[in-house]
């Protein structure tokens, strides 16, 4: 009888144990007011943040200050087209490199989808980027902490979180959120468990996210740390993409804008990725 229930006792912790492997970790919801908050209330909170956004397209100078935990800091140039479509956010992102520029398109919303032009101008190559990928630096051999799924965010439209309730970030409230990737992603990036997200209750803007890892812990972290006028509109002015696990840090700054432009279509256009887009009329530019 002993051994009988030994037996069974230890074929019940393998399937556990095995239905822990298969699920994999997910971050328990940490509630800001200590209660459970109202779900439906987070619902729509979150679904209002989703329209929000920079209204009608517009350009962007932006410029990586890369701050490694040991070695020299440098910087590289770029500029960053956005719009919205039908699916959700579109930009394009365009960078400085020693061997040409390289340009990414980036459809955000509730069907992601990422390219890549790599490669000189006399033989550029456009590509897919795919989902192994979201996670690896956008430019290696530059060292920058920002990678494709920074860029794309598509934590923002996971159906599967919890609103956490009312927290503060930096002295400002902030609703708090942790969203869950679904499974095929979740398959394919298992240190990937989760997205802590805090929503500004005032600019309805993005202030921090913590991308969790197998134990929920947070190893990369997002932080906004300025909100620029334009006009009427309110935009990013900087972000910190800091890698906790190495103390790396970058830091993303927009330099100028000039928004409410009419771009041609061919500038989110994967086909014509390998195409530089016109000049933005000087005119229309701001500079910080």
């Amino acid at each position: 009888m002993f051994y009988r229930a030994f037996f069974c006792l230890l074929a019940v912790a393998l399937r556990l144990d095995l239905t822990a492997q298969a699920t994999g970790y997910r971050p328990a919801a940490n509630y800001a007011a200590g209660g459970k908050a109202d779900q439906a209330k987070g619902a729509q909170i979150l679904e209002t943040f989703r329209r929000a956004g920079i209204a009608g397209s517009y350009w962007l100078s932006v410029e990586l200050r890369i701050m490694p935990h040991q070695g020299a800091e440098r910087t590289v140039s770029g500029e960053l087209f956005g719009t919205r479509n039908e699916q959700g956010p579109l930009s394009r992102l365009i960078l400085a490199g020693p061997a040409g520029a390289r340009s990414w398109l980036i459809q955000g919303g509730p069907q992601p989808a990422l390219w890549l032009t790599d490669g000189t101008a006399a033989d550029p190559v456009t590509r897919p980027v795919a989902d192994d990928k979201l996670l690896a630096p956008i430019d290696g051999s530059q060292g920058t902490d920002l990678t494709p799924f920074d860029l794309q965010m598509p934590f923002l439209y996971w159906t599967d979180f919890v609103y956490e309730g009312l927290a503060r970030v930096r002295g400002r409230p902030a609703d708090s959120f942790v969203l869950y990737p679904p499974a095929d992603l979740a398959a394919r990036q298992p240190s990937l468990t989760g997205v802590r997200v805090f929503i500004d209750t005032q600019f309805q803007a993005l202030v921090q996210a913590e991308l969790l890892g197998a134990k929920g812990v947070a190893e990369k972290t997002i932080s906004i740390l300025d909100l620029k006028k334009v006009g009427d509109q309110w935009i990013v002015q900087s972000i910190d993409l800091r890698n906790n696990l190495t103390r790396d840090k970058t830091r993303f700054t927009v330099k100028a804008a000039a928004l409410n432009l009419d771009l041609p279509a061919a500038v989110f256009d994967p086909a014509q990725l390998a195409t530089a887009p016109a000049p933005v009329p000087a005119e229309k530019i701001q500079h910080f």
